[in-house]
Order: structure tokens, then sequence, then C-alpha cells
């Protein structure tokens, strides 16, 4: 049995439970790779470097992350630098935030095809917001994207939460309209109907089309009976679009990009211990006030319900749409920008170093000594990696965002 933990992470549960939980369930090839980078994360498998003080000479050996973006340990740096340079691209309007959710109904689905349902996702929710921004308020609306596959409890619960300002730009570039509700941008009984003949609309074009595949407990939607079956049920259910309070000003979209944008499962934060095969894990009761409550999970049972999580291979989880699109974000944050009357500079943002994120943020030098607190902590030699080809065996570029 496990000892329980005072400080318990991830990657300690994949140590201790995940042998066994390779040897006894059929895992596809994208759930071991992110097992194996979560187990070998800032370890002496992926190498590093030593570092050593240039005053006092105390020495320290700094290991490699993963890089996984489902590795708790390693999305803090990648959301620092992302939500840097979103700050520049920040309107200085009111900003609304919808949530749409897929009936849980179609988790058995989504489970056979996350890309194929992940993509139609994104593709009903972004013509249903920009439709009703033409109709509405006779231009193009602008928003950012997020996906998530969870809840609380691991479970699974597909939604995408749309971030975007309260407002549109014509066609010509010339007005950039303001909604005239200070509540919500759009109504949201509305909008769930369109979201759900869109998606509905797609998922059948895509049954036709011999896209979708059917395994496990899928296998009953196989037939033509059976999928007949399950989109006669999912248009008569009412779907969930959720309106949540507007954002108090630009600066809290931010703050709650930095929270939500990168979050993953379950963070490191929320595990509490690991005891007699159990993982004990904390999380919010919804239904009873948003109370912090703690829950008991098998390692097998845990461990099942993060791999329900793990995203196709290079799959973007975090995209923009309308006017912030890629192609012409910048231009056309310029372009509002003038119309309302604020300067800004298009000129390219310089990346900032860990060293100089960290010493913004915490207003501590990463880089000085923990030892005489004097000197800098510099690269004195290369530590190498335990197996690089084992490991290139299980790579795959880590994609995160479109922009």
């Amino acid at each position: 049995m496990a000892e329980e933990n005072s400080k318990c992470e991830l990657s300690d549960i994949f140590r201790q439970f995940g042998d066994t939980y390779r040897s006894t369930h059929n895992m596809p090839l994208s759930h071991y790779k992110v097992m194996h980078k979560v187990e070998v994360c800032r370890t002496s498998y992926l190498g590093g470097h030593m570092r050593k003080c240039d005053s006092c000479g105390y020495s320290h050996p700094t290991y490699n992350s993963c890089g996984n973006r489902h590795c708790p340990r390693c999305q803090s740096i990648a959301k620092l630098r992302w939500v840097a340079r979103r700050e520049e691209e920040l309107l200085p309007v009111n900003y609304f935030h919808n949530v749409f959710t897929l009936p849980h109904s179609l988790n058995v689905l989504a489970r056979s095809n996350k890309k194929i349902i992940y993509d139609i996702l994104f593709r009903s929710v972004s013509e249903t917001l920009i439709q009703f921004g033409e109709n509405e308020l006779g231009g193009k609306v602008g928003f950012l994207a997020i996906l998530h596959t969870w809840d609380q409890k691991l479970c699974q619960h597909i939604h995408l939460h749309c971030i975007m300002p309260a407002g549109a730009i014509s066609g010509d570039k010339k007005r950039w309209t303001v909604s005239p509700h200070a509540d919500f941008l759009f109504p949201v009984r509305a909008l769930s109907k369109v979201f759900r003949a869109k998606f509905l609309g797609y998922l059948k074009e895509a049954h036709i089309r011999g896209e979708l595949g059917f395994d496990g407990k899928s296998i009953q939607f196989e037939s033509k009976e059976g999928f007949k079956a399950l989109i006669d049920d999912l248009y008569g259910t009412d779907w969930v679009v959720y309106s949540k309070k507007p954002f108090d000003g630009p600066e809290r979209v931010i703050d709650y990009l930095g929270r939500y944008a990168f979050r993953i499962a379950i963070s490191n934060d929320r595990i509490k211990s690991i005891k007699d095969g159990n993982v004990i894990f904390t999380y919010r009761d919804r239904k009873d006030d948003n109370i912090k409550k703690d829950i008991t999970l098998s390692a097998d049972e845990f461990i099942r319900r993060f791999l329900l999580h793990t995203l196709p291979g290079s799959y973007m989880r975090i995209r923009h749409f309308g006017f912030l699109a890629n192609r012409n974000r910048k231009d056309n944050i310029a372009c509002v920008k003038r119309l309302l009357g604020v300067s800004y500079s298009n000129d390219e943002i310089k990346e900032q170093s860990m060293q100089e994120i960290m010493l913004k943020i915490t207003g501590k030098d990463i880089l000085k000594c923990p030892q005489c607190r004097i000197g800098t902590m510099t690269v004195h030699h290369l530590i190498p990696r335990f197996s690089v080809w084992i490991d290139s065996q299980l790579n795959e570029p880590e994609l995160i965002d479109t922009s």
C-alpha cells in the first residue's frame, strides 16, 4: 500500500500506479505518451544543466520539463508567456463570457471521435456567434474560444468558453457597434437553438460521410436506427448555453485567462494525498454553494478519468475567431482601437525570458543564488538525457494555441 503523502502530484500517481494501469487497460498511444511525459518531467531522465553561483560556488542541478500540455507542472510557464501576449490585444470595452455545453448523451460518441466532435463544437459555436453578430449588431464580432472537457470530479463534461468584446466591427471597418445589452451579448435561448441545429447538422453530415468511428459503448449508435435514435434524443434535449456575468473591465479578462485558459483536468494543488491505493483530491460542489469538498477515487479510476481528457495529437484547444482570427488580428485590433480613439502599437512584442516574467510577477530573481543571496546562478555544464532514442518514440509536437 502507498503511504499517505503530505504533498502529492500527478507524476507521483503515475509513477506509483502507472505500470499496473498500463498492464490492465487497453490504451491508445496518446495515453502512453502523456503518462510517460508526466512521469519523467523535471527528472534526470530528461537531462538538464548544472547551475553554479558565480560568487560563492554553490551548485545544484536543474532538470528539463517535459513540455507536455497535459502536465500540471509545465502549464504555468506556457500560461505566463501566452497571457503576456494577450495584454496588448485587450480593447477598452466590456467583455462577455458565454459557455456552450454539449449534452452528456454525446459523451460516449465523443470518446471514440474526439477530434471530429471537438471540431464540430468549435465550428458550430463560432458560426452561431458570428451569425448573431451580423444579424443583431450589423458587423463581425471577435472572440476567443477555450475547450474544456471535464468537471470538478474529472468526469466528462465537454464545453467551450467564449470570451468576447461587447461589440462588432462593420464590414467597411469604419464603424464599431456597441452591444445594447449590459448583462449579456446575445439571448442565450436563441443561441442554444441555433447552436444545437448547427452542431447536429454537421454531426449528421459526418455520419453520412462515414467519418465517425464506433467502439466500446458507442457501438449502439453504429446502426442507422441507433444513430437516428441518438439524433432524435439530442433534438429533444434543451442544450445549455450559459451567459456568465460580464467581466468587470479588461483587466479581469487577463486575470481569468491567466487562471483558466491553460487549466488542465486537475492541478497538483488539488491533489491532497495518496493512501491505500486511493487518491484524495478536492473539488468544488456546484450544487452546494460551490463549497470545497474532498473526493476519494481508486488510483485506477483516477487515472482513467484523467486520461479521458487527453487531447488528440497537436490539437488546438485555444482558438480565435471573427475579427480576432489569427490572419488579420493585429490589423483589426488596431482598427477598433482607432475607432475608439485609443493609441495602439502594431510593433512585434518582444518575447520575455522566464527570469523577466517571474521578476515582473513575483518580484523575485529566479537566478539569484539561494545560498548566498548575492551571486547569480549560471550554467556550469549540461546534464545529458537518459535516453534520447526512447523518448523520441513518444515525442510529438505540443501545439497549444493558434496565435
